[in-house]
């Protein structure tokens, strides 16, 4: 790296060193400052966690580093790589330092990755730039990567593009580029945010052991704590730009000094706390009135069979978490029992009516009854429309005799109830942070007055505070309202804290459908096991060691699942029977149900951290 003398990096006390780093931006309405005066430095071999809620800077401070900030960004102060100023590094010294000497890891894969490149090609390119090799070795150093950050198939992931790998070995492949000219820190920035709960704890142990393995500095940026409890060494927590609070990780998530950071540490969802919704006791059998049943419920789109057999109830003012790895047919249940699309089988009884048989007119009258809230905040909102008239747009379709005035009146109720200022109500989507455009997705959805609400990925991509918020709004409304909730995620221990029962899915099939306290804390299937194991627990003393069994491998192409039982691939306990024929759909004494030709014969976890022992 020529930027970087050996004599420099033999002498720098740190590989990074910040000193009064600020970052402004110029917008129209003046300068907006994103960091203020951060101080902080990241040793060799060290990790520093960066933690904090949406907005807070984090990303802008280490965008600054790099050199990336937009056109109108500017920093000032210090940040010193291995002795050397990057503030004022000329651009093509400070290029040949990005990469070669620090590499990054960004949020979203799919945008950071070239579309119309192969994954080897973009890997070898890399390589080729800053290490100055041949075509042929470059792309040898670049499968031998591939396998280091442990792809499957390695040779044939070199052909292929991204769109047609998934989520997580997008992110491998990033992390491969990242390390492809062997940078002396690197830094990743939310790098499991939208992964589900197995892949996050894959991503998280790789990057543990590159850590052990290469001595190389590391910064990793993320709202999970969990995260920070398996990987980082020390933490640093941001809040409005500046510096609150930084420490060993076990000091500061354990015995927070500032008033944030206890805040942070308190609202962190954990498998091993008990809520008021999972701790209390589901309806029993007499009680129990289905509003909504799905029976044999199955949605195939050409040879793919997303949803296969899917059968389940949903009582008035029950929750119900749907729960599996991405790809195993969550978004499509729920769709599917909305009639957004339209199931290749089954039944879908809503208050003794299949939506199926009804004729389109009805079941737009219906859709009052029946909302959604979507995954993507600011992609399922009207970029054209203020939020006010998001908001009350519903009741011009199903209530159109009410005034124009009193819908507005209406709608700004709503906006307060869910949290917002009513002068918010004149803005446009792209003007608010994403917990602000969920809030108006939420309210959008209750203005009608729902009974039965479906939530599909609601929080994955906010930060910690604001998915307290949401969840707790959501179980303030579904109290106050009685309305059903169906609530799908890949975030375990936010399921526990809204959902009586939870279902569980692997690629389209029901593996356990149980009361959320007996689930969590005496899985019955394998793969409920597995989930749980993953869900990663915000104490360094129990967090590494969870990441250092995290199991490596993904589901089984949908296209062509495996026989039998679809989860044997993959289950530690599969026996012969197992790839013979489907389980069968059993009811325990428990009122739980499972489906598992071994469930008894295995052992019977006693608490949330759900260990999957060999068989």
């Amino acid at each position: 790296m020529p930027s970087i003398p050996a004599s420099a990096e033999a002498a720098a006390p740190a590989v990074l060193s910040l000193s009064g780093l600020t970052v402004t931006f110029d917008t129209p309405r003046g300068s907006i400052t994103a960091a203020r005066e951060v101080t902080l430095a990241v040793e060799r071999g060290e990790c520093l966690g960066v933690v904090g809620e949406s907005g807070a800077g984090k990303s802008q401070v280490f965008l600054a580093v790099m050199g990336l900030l937009a056109a109108n960004g500017h920093a000032l102060g210090s940040a010193r790589f291995l002795g050397t100023e990057l503030l004022r590094l000329a651009p093509a010294a400070l290029d040949r330092v990005r990469g070669a000497g620090i590499g990054m890891v960004f949020q979203d894969p799919m945008t950071s990755l070239t579309p119309h490149l192969a994954v080897g090609e973009q890997i070898a390119e890399v390589i080729r730039r800053h290490r100055r090799v041949a075509r042929a070795e470059a792309r040898a150093a670049a499968l031998t990567l591939l396998e280091r950050v442990q792809v499957s198939d390695p040779e044939r992931r070199m052909r292929q593009y991204p769109h047609e790998l998934s989520g997580g070995m997008r992110q491998r492949v990033m992390i491969a580029i990242a390390l492809s000219s062997e940078p002396r820190l690197l830094i990743a920035d939310e790098p499991t945010t939208s992964l589900d709960v197995t892949v996050q704890a894959q991503i998280l142990a790789l990057l543990a052991e590159l850590k052990r393995e290469r001595g190389m500095a590391m910064v990793l940026i993320t709202h999970d704590l969990g995260a920070v409890a398996g990987v980082a060494d020390r933490v640093a927590v941001l809040r409005a730009g500046s510096i609150v609070e930084t420490g060993p990780v076990a000091a500061v998530l354990k015995a927070p000094r500032d008033p944030y950071t206890r805040t942070l540490v308190r609202d962190t969802p954990r498998l091993d706390a008990g809520t008021e919704a999972a701790t209390a006791q589901a309806p029993g059998p007499a009680a129990r009135v289905p509003a909504l049943t799905l029976t044999d419920l199955t949605v195939r789109f050409g040879r793919l069979t997303a949803v296969s057999a899917v059968s389940l109830e949903l009582c008035a003012g029950e929750s119900l978490g749907v729960v599996g790895e991405s790809g195993c047919g969550k978004s499509t249940l729920v769709r599917a029992a909305l009639q957004l699309l339209r199931p290749t089988a089954g039944r879908v009884v809503w208050m003794g009516q299949a939506l199926g048989d009804l004729p389109k007119g009805a079941l737009r009258a219906l859709r009052r009854d029946l909302q959604i809230i979507f995954q993507d905040p600011l992609g399922s909102l009207d970029p054209r429309m203020t939020v006010g008239e998001i908001v009350s747009e519903p009741l011009r379709v199903h209530a159109p005799d009410l005034e124009r005035g009193a819908r507005a009146a209406r709608a700004a109720a709503l906006l307060q109830r869910v949290g917002l200022a009513p002068q918010l109500a004149s803005r446009y989507p792209h003007e608010l942070s994403g917990g602000q455009c969920q809030r108006v997705g939420i309210a959008r959805a209750m203005i009608l007055e729902p009974r039965l609400l479906i939530c599909d990925e609601p929080v994955s991509a906010l930060d910690v505070p604001t998915q307290q918020q949401i969840v707790t709004l959501l179980g303030q409304l579904k109290r106050e309202s009685g309305m059903c909730l169906l609530f799908v995620s890949h975030n375990l221990a936010l399921v526990r804290q809204l959902c009586e029962r939870v279902l569980v899915l692997y690629l389209g099939r029901m593996m356990e459908l149980a009361p959320a306290p007996g689930l969590y804390t005496g899985p019955r299937h394998p793969y409920t096991r597995e989930l749980l194991a993953a869900v990663p627990i915000p104490d360094p003393d129990i967090q590494p060691a969870r990441l250092a069994r995290a199991r490596p491998g993904e589901p089984p192409s949908p296209l062509s699942p495996p026989s039998g039982c679809v989860y044997r691939t993959r289950c530690p306990y599969a026996a012969p029977v197992c790839a013979q024929r489907i389980p069968e759909w059993e009811e325990l004494p428990d009122g739980r149900r499972v489906a598992c030709h071994r469930w008894r014969e295995l052992p019977v976890s006693d608490s949330g951290t759900a260990v999957i022992l060999p068989p």
